[in-house]
C-alpha cells in the first residue's frame, strides 16, 4: 500500500500540470478564435498578428509556470543571450520534446515569447487543437528528404515577412532526436558524415541543411542574427558514466532534471555563408562545436569539468510575475466555463469539433 501511495504521488507530479495545460486548451482556442473572426473586420494583418502574439504569450507563460516555477529546475545560461528582441533563426541540438520548451525559456527572457514559431515535422500537424493552431501562429510543417516542400516553406515565410511579423524561428537541423540508445540511428548518421568528408560527431547527429538554408535564404534581409543553441540536461548519465536518454516532458515535470545547461552563441547574419554548399559546411562546423561542448559536458576526464559548459555562466531564475498571472487567467476562465452546463457542452464540442475541423483545414 505504501508503494502504491508513493507511485500515485509521483504520477500526480505530472498529471496535475498536464491536466491544466491540456484542460485550458479549448478555452484558449475559443478566445483566440473569437479574435481571429473579429480581426476580419480590423484593417491590417499586422494588428491581428500583434494580438495573436499576445495570446500565444499568455498560453506559453502558463506552460513555463509548470516547466520552470513548478519544477524548480535551475536554468544555467552560458554565452551571449541579448536582452532585447531580435528577428532570429534559432538552431539547436535536439534530444527530447522538452527542447521545444527551451526555446520558450530563452524567448521569455528577451520579452519575445509571442514571436516563437517552429519548423515542425509534418506528423505533428495532426495534434488535436494544437496542430492547426501552430500553423496559424506561423509554424511550418515540413517533410524529410525528397518530400521536403521548399516552395511551401518559402511562401509561408514570405507571408510572415509581408505583414512585418517578428520572427523567432526555431529549427532543429538534426531532423530527429538524438537518443544514445538508438545506436543504429547514430551509426547511420556517422557513416553518412564520413562518406561526405565531414567530421564524425558523437553527441549530436549530422545536421540536415534544407530547412536552415531555405529559412536563411528567404529571410536574410529580414533577420538580425542566428542563435546557435546547445542544450544539456543534467542527470542524464547512468551509474557507469554513460549518457542516457534525455527526459520526456512527463519526466521533466516529475522534477527528474535538476538543471538545464544552455549555451548560446549569437552569430551575426553577415557571418553566415549564403551559398547552399558553403552553408552546409558552415552548419556542420557549428554542430562540431556543439559536439565538443557536449563531449566536455559528458566525457571530460576531469570530473570538475563535467556537467557544465566551459566559460562563465549565470543561474537565471524566472519571476512568478511573468507566469502566474497567465495561469490564474486561463485557469479561472476555464473553471468559469465548466461551472455551467452550457459551458461544459461548449467545452466538449470545442475539443471534438475543433480537432476535426482543424485536421480538415490543415489537410486542405
Amino acid at each position: 500500500m505504501l508503494l502504491s501511495l508513493v507511485l500515485h504521488t509521483y504520477s500526480m507530479r505530472y498529471v496535475l500540470p498536464a491536466a491544466v495545460m491540456l484542460g485550458t486548451a479549448p478555452t484558449y482556442i475559443l478566445a483566440w478564435l473569437g479574435w481571429r473572426l473579429f480581426s476580419f473586420f480590423v484593417p491590417g494583418a499586422r494588428i491581428y498578428q500583434e494580438v495573436d502574439d499576445r495570446f500565444y504569450t499568455i498560453y506559453q507563460s502558463m506552460v513555463l509556470f509548470f516547466f520552470e516555477n513548478y519544477t524548480g529546475v535551475q536554468i544555467i545560461l552560458y554565452g551571449d543571450l541579448p536582452k532585447h528582441k531580435e528577428n532570429i533563426i534559432y538552431l539547436s541540438n535536439h534530444q527530447c520534446t522538452v527542447d521545444w520548451i527551451i526555446a520558450d525559456i530563452l524567448a521569455i527572457r528577451q520579452n519575445a515569447l509571442g514571436h516563437v514559431r517552429y519548423v515542425l515535422k509534418n506528423g505533428l500537424k495532426w495534434l488535436p487543437l494544437y496542430g492547426w493552431y501552430f500553423s496559424q501562429h506561423g509554424g511550418i510543417y515540413v517533410k524529410r528528404s525528397a518530400k521536403f516542400n521548399e516552395t511551401e516553406m518559402r511562401n509561408k515565410l514570405q507571408s510572415q515577412m509581408d505583414t512585418g511579423t517578428p520572427m523567432y524561428l526555431v529549427i532543429f537541423p538534426e531532423g530527429t532526436r538524438y537518443n544514445p540508445e538508438l545506436t543504429k540511428v547514430i551509426s547511420a548518421s556517422q557513416i553518412y558524415a564520413a562518406e561526405q568528408g565531414l567530421a564524425v560527431l558523437k553527441h549530436v547527429l549530422t545536421p540536415r541543411i534544407k530547412a536552415t538554408y531555405v529559412a536563411f535564404d528567404c529571410m536574410k534581409n529580414y533577420l538580425d542574427a542566428i542563435y546557435d543553441v546547445t542544450v544539456a540536461y543534467e542527470g542524464t548519465v547512468d551509474q557507469t558514466g554513460k549518457r542516457k536518454e534525455a527526459p520526456s516532458m512527463a519526466e521533466f515535470l516529475c522534477k527528474e532534471c535538476p538543471k538545464v545547461h544552455i549555451h548560446i552563441d549569437r552569430i551575426d547574419k553577415k557571418d553566415v555563408p549564403e551559398e547552399q554548399l558553403s552553408m552546409r559546411r558552415w552548419l556542420h562546423d557549428r554542430f562540431e562545436i556543439k559536439d565538443k561542448l557536449l563531449i566536455e559536458f559528458y566525457d571530460s576526464p576531469d570530473s570538475q569539468r563535467r556537467n557544465k559548459f566551459p566559460g562563465k555562466c549565470i543561474n537565471s531564475k524566472l519571476s512568478l510575475k511573468k507566469t502566474l498571472p497567465s495561469l490564474l487567467f486561463l485557469g479561472g476562465l476555464t473553471a468559469s466555463m465548466l461551472m455551467t452546463e452550457s459551458g461544459r457542452k461548449l467545452y466538449v464540442k470545442t475539443w471534438i469539433y475543433g480537432t476535426v475541423i482543424g485536421c480538415l483545414l490543415i489537410a486542405a
